[in-house]
């Protein structure tokens, strides 16, 4: 008899239950794929992130205080100690070298542009622009190509430059070869000098060719950038390395990776260690660069955690939200339902039966509504989480196993949410009263 009941429930009013199960599915779809998301977008948020720059710096350990005034570095840029360049591949030994998106070194060099009276003082820094290196077995490429992905290299009529394919030769516009002697010029300094790509420019008394117009929105648009190579020979310091800037896939801070390394135990040390934390990875960067000195910068390692942090937030609050509207529009089609059917409960309830076995009914027509509705909108959802991975991330959202009890819980829970009232209202009903009719 109880099946019964139950069958035609949903057969009597098949458009209430279609309503409170489409408001079940919509919701748990949509809770499907945002905890889908929020799960597997710590890695792709922070490759997104990563063409904001690099967010670790290495430096000298003799060289570890800058001197700045009014955001103004005034130690001249050949002093203090130097990084050996041939310590650089050991980046990728460290524990986490796998989050290492790639890094580019940086060496400042004070030059003269021209000749006689008109020469002036002006910074060349030398770098890795897209160099090829290996570490043991492995093959990589890496340089600030990788590492700021928002400079620009135009050429004389304005068209973005191509990657450098071989030597440069004269004429061309392109990024320099690391192998090369060929420069990029800063846009400020260019419109100063009025030099354009595919001119010659004087440095130190020497010619070197012009591949691009460099534009940065920082100091280097006033400065010349060259391969490490070119400034190592002008500063006369082979293999000098004055700072590596580093970008790194990390975790958002917590409370264990600001601690101390120094007063962990061994157990928390080694979870700390095996974390991919800025602080983990800046300490692996220090343990592989002989006498360097690596820590976060600062604004953009922060603001990366609370990026993340937000954006999980967010998808945690449209889940709760779209899962209130379901609870909500479930309990309004429980409420309607239920008071159509009073006087079918009025009739049982004086026939005998108790509240249990009036509450037992509804409650198994919520359960069969809530699997239902769970298991459309896990399939719903999964599809909008891979969706979302290819538009916005470019990537497949993976979608665990052990996602779908989960969902299929939450499905009854809201259900059950949303039916409690409607359903305890139902067991209150006077049998006199529901037969004659009034609610």
């Amino acid at each position: 008899m109880f099946p019964r009941i139950v069958y035609e429930s949903f057969r009597r009013q098949a458009r209430r239950k279609a309503l409170a199960g489409i408001a079940i599915t919509l919701g748990v779809a949509v809770a499907t794929a945002m905890i889908a998301v929020a799960t597997d977008i710590g890695d792709k948020i922070n490759r997104e992130l990563r063409s904001y720059g690099a967010n670790l710096v290495v430096t000298p350990q003799e060289d570890t205080l800058d001197v700045e005034v009014g955001g103004v570095n005034l130690k001249p840029p050949s002093d203090g100690a130097f990084l050996n360049e041939a310590d650089l591949p050991k980046i990728r030994g460290t524990f986490w070298h796998h989050n290492i998106v790639g890094f580019s070194p940086m060496l400042p060099v004070t030059v003269k542009l021209g000749s006689g009276s008109g020469a002036q003082d002006v910074t060349l820094v030398g770098t890795y622009f897209n160099k090829a290196l290996s570490f043991g077995k492995e093959d990589f490429t890496t340089g600030v190509r990788i590492t700021h992905p928002w400079w620009k290299v135009s050429c004389r009529d304005g068209r973005l430059a191509r990657p450098s394919r071989g030597e440069d030769s004269a004429g061309a516009c392109n990024w320099p070869n690391d192998d090369s002697q060929n420069v990029l010029i800063g846009e400020r300094l260019a419109a100063k000098l009025s030099k354009n790509s595919g001119d010659n420019l004087e440095i130190n008394g020497r010619q070197f060719l012009i591949s691009g117009i460099l534009s940065t929105g920082a100091a280097e648009d006033d400065q010349i950038v060259a391969p490490l190579a070119l400034a190592q020979q002008i500063l006369g310091k082979p293999g000098a390395v004055r700072r590596v800037y580093v970008s790194a896939l990390t975790k958002p801070p917590d409370a264990l990776s600001v601690r101390d390394p120094k007063t962990m135990t061994p157990e928390v040390y080694d979870r700390w260690y095996c974390s991919p934390y800025v602080e983990s990875i800046a300490y692996q960067l220090q343990e592989v660069i002989p006498h360097s000195h690596a820590e976060q910068i600062r604004q953009v390692a922060q603001n990366e955690g609370t990026v993340l942090s937000r954006i999980k937030g967010l998808m945690l609050l449209i889940t709760f939200a779209a899962l209130l509207a379901s609870a909500l529009a479930v309990s309004a089609a429980m409420a309607t339902a239920i008071y159509e059917r009073r006087v079918e409960v009025g009739l049982m309830k004086a026939l005998g039966a108790g509240n249990l076995a009036v509450s037992a009914i509804f409650f198994a027509e919520a359960l069969l509504l809530a699997l239902v509705g769970g298991i459309a909108g896990f399939s719903a959802g999964a599809l909008l989480a891979r969706q979302i991975g290819r538009s916005i991330f470019n990537s497949q959202i993976a979608i665990e196993p052990v996602l779908f009890p989960i969902i299929i819980a939450i499905a009854v829970f809201v259900t059950f949410a949303g039916s409690a009232a409607a359903i305890r209202r139902a067991v209150k009903f006077d049998p006199v009263f529901a037969l004659r009719g009034e609610g």
